[in-house]
């Protein structure tokens, strides 16, 4: 489905939004959920990668295909290892055979885990063959994707003697790292994270519990782009989220301070406000605890004349796509004048938004919803614009809530 945005005129805006549940803690809960039944999930999060989520834990067949889902292919990989007596091919749609795993299997292998690859060396798909894990110490590097370190974490407490994880170099992306931790504390699992030391307690069972999932941040940041191009005096309400939130994407209350959007939190929800014009000419913004509001950042700062460099992106380069190289096309495209390296991007002073421009999605949810918001500036087309039920099953009805009209092509 290929879609026209535009606004008639580019009017205040007042609207109340409900976002469905975190796909981070979602997709952790799952796991954490079928390791103890104990655990009851609410607002759990409706995108593609908890529904693939759900489907490969009920599912008892021995391929398991989640799709374009990341996030699950890490989880699962980790879950199926220590599932004793169960064999599973764990495979994924194209752009997902060519995201790296081998550093995630590696660890689990010195670990003692039976997984082997059926084509190529260090990609999906894999054969795992559950096994029981007794060994309880591993190293990984920490400047890799935090879901891999998250992953382990997560079928730490099942192993017989716990998991201790030494992380070695530099390590990146600590919030979600910090996520999966509040969220076995919540469970009533030991864990401690000193230094470069991660140490997780064996537990057999836990005491009965709920745990209601904050509203996702990172779909919060396409609302905060959109007040950010908003006249003076719009606002938004968006629930349901937390002040002291688990998720690094809630940096965006800071970031968005240089566009003039405030942030008001209240018990179950913020309101973001209009205040003022944009500050900066320039912003410089390191985001390697929060890579995936680069690709809106980046707009709005096109969208409202303001260059930025933005860094701490080498997790981009292995996403849905090279986040990085699709910024650069579709911004050039539109425009800009934009650089990237392996971890960087430089965008420049915009001087003019071309009309009516294709924005490209390859198959990646944010890059939908990032160029949206343009739609307050210019006529733009989004190609494949379903493919934001990735993360955001209702974003284009939100979108026309808040006045964008939407034309089918």
């Amino acid at each position: 489905m290929d879609i026209l945005l535009h606004v008639v005129e580019n009017t205040k805006i007042n609207e109340e939004i409900t976002i469905s549940g975190s796909k981070s803690e979602s997709n952790r809960l799952l796991i954490l959920q079928n390791l103890f039944p104990e655990l009851t999930i609410k607002n759990l999060s409706d995108s593609d990668d908890s529904v693939h989520m759900q489907h490969a834990l009920s599912t008892d067949k021995e391929t398991v295909d989640i799709g374009h889902a990341g996030t699950a292919m890490r989880f699962l990989t980790s879950y199926f290892a220590v599932k004793e007596g169960r064999e599973v091919v764990l495979t994924g749609s194209e752009r997902m055979q060519n995201r790296p795993i081998e550093i995630l299997v590696n660890a689990l292998k010195d670990l003692g885990a039976n997984i082997s690859y059926e084509d190529k060396v260090g990609y999906p798909p894999i054969r795992i063959k559950g096994t029981k894990i007794t060994k309880n110490k591993v190293q990984i590097n920490g400047n890799v994707s935090s879901q891999y370190i998250s992953s382990l974490l997560l079928i730490a407490s099942k192993l017989e003697n716990g998991l201790e994880i030494e992380l070695t170099g530099k390590i990146t992306s600590i919030p979600y790292i910090k996520m999966t931790l509040s969220l076995l504390s919540q469970l009533g699992i030991k864990a401690n994270f000193v230094k470069n030391i991660i140490t997780v307690q064996p537990a057999a069972t836990i005491a009965a519990k709920t745990i209601v999932v904050e509203s996702d941040w990172s779909s919060a940041s396409y609302f905060y782009s959109i007040i950010a191009s908003a006249p003076i005096g719009s606002k938004i309400k968006l629930s349901a989220y937390k002040k002291e939130s688990l998720q690094g994407d809630s940096c965006l209350a800071t970031i968005y301070q240089h566009f003039g959007v405030v942030t008001e939190f209240s018990e179950n929800s913020v309101t973001l406000k209009k205040v003022s014009q944009s500050s900066k000419e320039s912003l410089d913004i390191d985001l390697k605890n929060a890579p995936d509001i680069a690709q809106t950042i980046a707009v709005t700062c096109f969208a409202e004349k303001i260059a930025c460099n933005l860094t701490g992106l080498h997790t981009l380069k292995i996403k849905e796509t090279d986040r990085l190289e699709a910024l650069k096309q579709e911004l050039t495209n539109l425009g800009a004048a934009i650089s990237v390296t392996d971890k960087s991007l430089h965008l420049e002073v915009a001087t003019i938004i071309n009309k009516n421009v294709s924005i490209k999605t390859y198959n990646d949810h944010r890059m939908a919803m990032a160029f949206a918001p343009l739609a307050l500036h210019v006529p733009i087309q989004i190609l494949n614009a379903e493919v934001v039920t990735k993360s955001f099953q209702k974003f284009w009805e939100d979108m026309k809530q808040i006045g964008i009209i939407i034309k089918e092509l």
